[in-house]
């Protein structure tokens, strides 16, 4: 988005690009020196030999910013996943062998395939776990 506003449809991509202090090319931007691949120390430096006149500098400073912020986590599992270990808990409570017995097991999952699969529910929703938890020894007080 910010290359797209700072862009000036009169002029080439090149030139746009060069105004931002982007590169058309990353391969002419930061050239491999010759005596670098051969093995041996280059003394020149490839910096040197591109600088341009930046006008808007401002692109690649949001740029850097945006990049530089945290990545947001939107990790979450599928619907059939919760619905399976909720059945799974519900039915069978703790007992995992029971639940590979289970005809609800499509997957034909093992054990502690299963253990995994209601360890990596607790991780992704630990409100909604404790909630269904607690919703379930209140139903078993209502049927005593």
């Amino acid at each position: 988005s910010h290359i797209r506003h700072a862009w000036d449809a009169t002029k080439s991509v090149a030139q746009n690009l060069a105004e931002m202090g982007l590169a058309k090319d990353p391969n002419k931007a930061v050239p491999i020196p010759k005596e670098k691949l051969l093995g041996m120390e280059a003394e020149s430096n490839g910096w040197e030999q591109g600088k341009k006149m930046v006008r808007k500098p401002y692109v690649v400073n949001e740029m850097e910013y945006e990049a530089s912020l945290p990545e947001k986590k939107s990790n979450t599992l599928s619907r059939d996943l919760i619905d399976y270990v909720r059945y799974m808990i519900q039915n069978h409570g703790e007992n995992y062998k029971e639940m590979a017995r289970d005809e609800k097991n499509y997957y034909q999952d093992t054990p502690k395939q299963i253990k995994r699969k209601i360890n990596v529910y607790k991780n992704f929703y630990p409100e909604e776990y404790k909630d269904f938890l607690a919703s379930l020894k209140q139903e078993k007080m209502d049927v005593q």
